[in-house]
């Protein structure tokens, strides 16, 4: 039997055949391979790992402030102003202060967004300290007010408050602290921890278009603050105008001036402070 010859002449090994040439007019298949499994796996997990990463970053990303909140770092006629380790301090000119507040920023709102409430607050002759809080969320600093305390030995009666999530750990740092705290200041905000105990004394400010305001009145929420709590329903406020800044996700916008609403939020805590009895 004749064995098949290669292209040279020479006759192929038994058993092994030689391709013959591609037929005219007859397409070539190509084989695809399907994408290996861990491919897949490692894309799905970039996707998610981008994912979470731009979520956080949207997250923790600062609200934006307001030219007002930037121009009252600055002293005034009635209060001195100074950039303290504990915080954004405003002393008032007019003498010594014997009770002062220190003030909790609500979730995502740097120190600065509450500037000029702290300052107008400081005018009518209160030590105010706003403390900046670690990635703008107080609940990563509840204890904060220590330091404060400790920095101001001058000071006889202290009160502490702030706005949404400041206020709702600036109320947990006064249930903690009955002895030391005597008045929490509070807008936009409610507490979880029952203070409804003692004898603080407590301001509560919220606008009527706060989307908390319904939480605010609860009578479950109500029974945990002191009894004599002053409560301040503004018509027409919103939450972010309990501060200086913009952005505020899902807050109906107010029908009332920023400015409105902050006037009545510092009477209201000026007369919260200036209630609280000397030790």
């Amino acid at each position: 039997m004749t064995q098949p010859e290669n292209r040279a002449g020479s006759v192929d090994p038994p058993g092994i055949v030689q391709p013959g040439p591609a037929v005219a007019g007859k397409a070539t298949t190509t084989v695809r391979r399907r994408p290996r499994r861990r491919t897949v796996v490692l894309g799905i997990v970039a996707v998610i790992v981008i994912a979470l990463v731009g979520g956080l970053a949207w997250f923790f990303s600062p609200q934006p402030l307001l030219p007002e909140a930037t121009a009252a770092l600055a002293s005034s006629p009635g209060a001195t102003f100074s950039e303290e380790a504990t915080g954004l301090t405003y002393t008032p000119t007019a003498g010594p202060a014997s009770t002062g507040l220190i003030l909790y920023p609500g979730a995502k709102v740097p120190a600065e967004g509450y500037a000029p409430t702290a300052r107008a607050v400081a005018e009518r002759g209160f030590l105010v300290v706003v403390v900046p809080m670690p990635l703008n969320f107080a609940i990563f600093d509840v204890g904060a007010a220590d330091e404060v305390i400790a920095a101001h030995p001058e000071i006889e009666r202290w009160a502490i408050g702030g706005h949404s999530l400041g206020g709702a750990m600036a109320a947990q740092y006064a249930a903690d602290h009955a002895t030391v705290i005597a008045g929490l200041a509070l807008c936009g905000a409610y507490s979880a921890a029952d203070l409804s105990t003692g004898t603080l004394a407590a301001s509560s400010v919220y606008g009527s278009l706060d989307a908390a305001a319904a939480k605010i009145e609860d009578p479950a929420t109500t029974a945990l603050m002191p009894a004599a709590t002053a409560y301040e329903r503004i018509e027409g406020g919103n939450h972010e105008q309990c501060g200086w800044y913009t952005g505020q996700p899902n807050d109906p916008p107010a029908t009332i001036s920023r400015e409105e609403q902050q006037g009545r939020l510092v009477a209201a805590w000026v007369a919260m402070l200036a209630a609280i009895p000397a030790p």
